[in-house]
């Protein structure tokens, strides 16, 4: 027999150990995670499969939204292929809905391929960056008036959150950080010998920015280039405490390699550089987003291109968003309705809806690609303009 329910603290540790086992974890990585944020499937008493969430919140094109961050989706190799996973997500879904809390849905995904069949879309794009220190020259230089001076992130914590909270404002993705997030992410102390360093620009007094990396070694380089550079979180609030900090950088000669291992997709270094092929840039999809319920997910941001749009939504695992729609859209948020009569602009999935909010993609880019049913053309361009988001949507923080 089958039962879905949340985990007690005593079937804690089984649930750790399905879910170091599925997804190749240290089962000790998983103390924070409480038996509320959890959600079960059951045999006969037996942990079968997992699924978490935490309670996060978000920003979405300047507004704060809260979602679920779902996390430690796992299956008992032994249990897989019986739709454990499927009802623990239509689960899910339904139990936000019925809270009314949090219109969105989000995660980092062990295989894309997994929850884009339950609606999830791809809604940001993650950069990767390894470059030789010597190559860090600009196309364009500009003179740096401001200075650079360390700080400790313990005695200057408040800092830093300040910060953050001024460089997330208008962003999309970017999560509200609680300090155990901090302490967990980009503030986690690196291993073995390896040197954690906290940087600040200041322009007379004022602080415009922080950048975290470590300093490291590759066992198997030669002993004169062997350091390794990796930059954790760079919050710049001007062009200039950008160009400090990628300045920075590249005086450290000692480095093999710099490495940015997630930079947003409108990062500007790779057009300001002379020599942008010595990036060595890839990219791999970000969060994935689910919309679950569609009046309250789309108010959560804001529409610097007012308009009013008409579409019709295909969702079959929350059928409560299913149905032809008008939203008016405006910089405080958005109202939705029911579209009583008339044909709708463009028809499409959750997992495009979710995108097109996201501004990972525009809606004529979502008609060539084949994403949507257009059916009145002359609509795009003011979707494209609505939809836009001030900034690339990014998340920093794998939760």
């Amino acid at each position: 027999m089958i039962e879905i329910r949340p985990a007690t603290p005593d079937e804690m540790p089984a649930l750790r150990r399905v879910v170091a086992t599925s997804l190749m974890l240290d089962a000790a990585s998983l103390d924070a995670l409480s038996p509320e944020m959890t959600l079960c499937a059951f045999d006969d008493d037996r942990v079968a499969s997992v699924h978490g969430s935490w309670p996060l919140t978000m920003r979405f094109n300047g507004k704060a939204v809260p979602i679920s961050g779902v996390t430690t989706v796992s299956t008992d190799p032994l249990d897989r292929g019986r739709g454990h996973l499927r009802s623990l997500i239509t689960h899910h879904f339904n139990e936000l809905h019925e809270l009314g809390e949090r219109p969105w849905a989000a995660l980092y995904a062990s295989q894309a391929t997994i929850y884009q069949r339950f609606g999830y879309g791809i809604v940001s794009t993650h950069y990767n960056y390894k470059i030789e220190p010597q190559y860090l020259i600009w196309a364009e230089p500009l003179t740096v008036p401001g200075t650079l001076r360390e700080i400790d992130p313990v005695a200057d914590f408040s800092l830093m959150v300040d910060l953050y909270r001024k460089y997330r404002e208008d962003r999309t993705g970017l999560l509200h950080r609680g300090r155990p997030m901090w302490d967990a992410g980009v503030l986690q102390k690196p291993k073995g010998d390896d040197r954690q360093t906290v940087v600040v620009y200041e322009e007379d007094g004022e602080p415009l920015g922080y950048m975290v990396f470590d300093t490291g070694h590759y066992p198997d380089s030669p002993p004169l280039v062997s350091q390794k550079i990796t930059v954790k979180d760079m919050t710049p609030l001007t062009p200039l405490a950008y160009r400090a900090f990628w300045n920075h950088l590249a005086k450290m000669p000692l480095a093999r390699f710099i490495e940015v291992p997630h930079a947003p997709a409108d990062d500007p270094i790779q057009h300001l550089i002379l020599e942008p092929r010595f990036l060595r840039r890839t990219s791999r999809e970000g969060i994935l987003a689910r919309i679950i319920d569609l009046a309250a997910g789309l108010d959560a941001r804001r529409y610097d291109g007012g308009t009013v749009v008409s579409f019709e939504l295909i969702d079959d695992l929350c059928p409560w968003n299913a149905g032809r729609w008008r939203a008016s859209l405006t910089r405080e948020g958005a109202e939705v309705e029911k579209l009583t009569s008339g044909e709708p602009e463009l028809s499409m999935t959750a997992n495009t809806l979710a995108m097109l909010a996201f501004g990972q993609i525009t809606a004529t880019q979502a008609a060539d690609f084949g994403r949507l049913g257009v059916h009145d053309g002359a609509s795009l361009p003011r979707w494209d303009a609505a939809f836009k988001t001030r900034y690339a949507p990014y998340c920093a923080d794998n939760f």
